[in-house]
């Protein structure tokens, strides 16, 4: 079977058999993913062999980068929360933003907690505040809680080193620093237009109000007194980032020098992340009074959740070598390179289509950035169209979160409203940080 039509019915029924396992069969994603990979090799013609060669060649390969920043990320998140840094950072923007602009305060917050954090874990934490907020004014709680999902989601599916990007990333060969850089430049209109934009807009025909027993809840957001000072949180959030993006500058602008290897190896992300959490153990930790044995033990529980995450995507890279390997992906390349479709905007549908049909969005990115993984090779594009490629897809699977999606029960459940208002707050905000972020895209791919 080696035809172009064949090999791509063979990558399309792959697509199938990951969906009917997800949906239908309730098969978990990890376990979908190995079964669709070994189908198309298989299915394809490889020997059984050559499936199980590429399968090992395609996990570790991916594994050597994302389990590295997703590891990192994890602990030097953990060290934010526990020490009550995430609580400083979100009630010192809300006091300096003030009660006129403070819609914009905790969209802010939202955007630079999910940076560290995953989505569900800022949002639990931040919820406290935003019933707190919309307690002291009478406003719906739409009006504070639509902008801080708002700004938990753009980073969370933007914004290195949170997993999604980070996998995708991995297997497009995407630089971090240009996904870091593009993923501020779209993600900071989406999140202002989905979140307080859109909340102003539907907080005055949908009021919410606060879950009588959350009222409680509120006043947790004063619980801790040791919290490290806000320029403390900041400093430790915002260097990796801004050595990552100056790593990544000094490989473009800087002349080959002992001094541009010295800043590229300082901006690696291995290298940032690992001094960013090193920092994290000595600030938060021993300064904190922290014994070694405490900090261990944070870090630790900081890496538990991760392992779930870390197995998912090394499968989506499994997944990308054998659609290469089998030459599955390659006819899928010659497809796409036909069509007047610009490759951008495959890489978002095909993520949106994934994303419709199974509801999660971490195989919804990691199934797109299978099947584009082939067609950036063969097309050869600019690390600038690879980092957009990057935000095309993760647009995608942000995009159209309903009742198959755990987050949208998640919001269901803390803001307290109906399956219908669910739609028209979580679903609507989701979208537009989708169809925003992609038409930013295709409008920087013009250019890039």
């Amino acid at each position: 079977m080696t035809d172009t039509f064949s090999l791509l019915f063979v990558a399309i029924c792959s697509i199938v058999l990951l969906t009917y396992l997800v949906v239908v069969r309730k098969v978990h994603a990890f376990v979908a993913i190995l079964v669709a990979a070994a189908f198309v090799g298989l299915g394809t013609g490889m020997q059984a062999s050559d499936v199980l060669a590429s399968m090992q060649s395609g996990m570790g390969n991916t594994l050597g980068f994302v389990a590295t920043i997703v590891g990192l990320g994890a602990m030097f998140g953990q060290f934010l929360e526990e020490s009550g840094g995430i609580d400083r950072l979100a009630q010192t923007i809300n006091k300096r933003f003030g009660e006129k602009n403070s819609q914009w305060a905790v969209v802010l917050t939202g955007f630079l907690v999910a940076i560290p954090v995953f989505f569900e874990v800022g949002l639990i934490i931040l919820m406290p505040l935003i019933y707190s907020m919309a307690k002291k004014t009478g406003k719906s709680l739409i009006y504070y809680g639509i902008p801080l999902t708002a700004g938990l989601a753009v980073t969370h599916a933007f914004i290195p080193p949170t997993p999604g990007p980070v996998a995708v990333a991995s297997i497009l060969g995407a630089d971090i620093g240009l996904v870091i850089l593009f993923g501020f430049v779209v993600g900071i209109p989406c999140a202002c237009i989905a979140g307080p934009i859109y909340a102003t807009f539907l907080a005055k025909r949908l009021h919410v109000p606060v879950p009588s027993h959350a009222l409680e809840a509120s006043a947790s957001t004063n619980r801790m007194e040791n919290m490290p000072s806000f320029m403390t949180v900041a400093s430790l959030l915002l260097f990796p980032l801004l050595a990552i993006l100056i790593g990544t500058l000094a490989k473009f602008a800087l002349p080959d020098s002992y001094f541009k290897q010295i800043v590229m190896f300082i901006g690696h992300p291995f290298i940032a992340l690992t001094l960013a959490t090193i920092a994290c153990f000595k600030v938060l930790g021993k300064n904190q009074g922290l014994s070694n044995d405490q900090i261990r033990n944070i870090a630790s529980r900081g890496l538990e959740p991760v392992a779930l995450v870390i197995l998912v995507t090394g499968a989506g890279g499994m997944f990308k070598q054998v659609l290469i390997d089998s030459g599955a992906g390659q006819a899928f390349a010659d497809v796409v390179a036909l069509s007047p479709l610009p490759p951008l905007a495959a890489g978002f549908l095909i993520a949106i289509s994934v994303r419709i049909i199974q509801g999660s969005a971490t195989v919804a990115m990691l199934t797109a950035a299978g099947l584009m993984g082939p067609v950036v090779q063969e097309l050869t594009f600019s690390p600038a169209i690879l980092a957009l490629m990057t935000i095309a897809i993760a647009a995608g699977a942000t995009a159209m979160s309903h009742v198959n999606d755990t987050g949208f029960w998640i919001i269901n459940r803390y803001f307290n409203i109906s399956v219908k208002d669910t739609f028209i707050s979580w679903t609507c905000m989701a979208t537009l940080i989708g169809f925003i972020g992609i038409t930013l895209v295709l409008i920087l791919g013009l250019f890039v």
